[in-house]
């Protein structure tokens, strides 16, 4: 009955060995892999920061858009006597003004 017992538990001491020493493995660089995720989490790439630079153009550009579309119809309305409309116009102009000097000017291909 011993001798059985033995037999059995040689190959499973190998297969439990190989087991510890992963567990072993994963506790100590445990530590190593949480730093860097947390410094990966911290830090930005390149490529993320030119991503979140382009977003935030395209949104500038969406909003002096919008703005010049509001403007043209506030022209509009002033000509026809609306002087609420030339006050709406003015600061609406002055908004734009603002905005232009944050979008980067981008030459046309010849």
């Amino acid at each position: 009955m011993r001798r059985q017992a033995l037999i059995l538990l040689l190959p499973a001491t190998l297969m439990l060995g190989g087991c510890l020493a992963k567990a072993v493995v994963d506790v100590a660089t445990a530590p190593v892999k949480v730093v860097s995720k947390g410094v990966d989490l911290a830090t930005t790439s390149q490529s993320e920061a030119d991503e979140k630079r382009g977003r935030e153009i395209r949104r500038r550009e969406e909003r002096l858009a919008k703005l010049e579309r509001d403007y043209e119809k506030q022209l509009d309305d002033c000509e026809d006597g609306d002087r609420r409309a030339c006050d709406d116009a003015r600061d609406t102009y002055a908004e734009m003004q603002q905005i232009i000097p944050s979008i980067l000017y981008e030459p046309e291909d010849d």
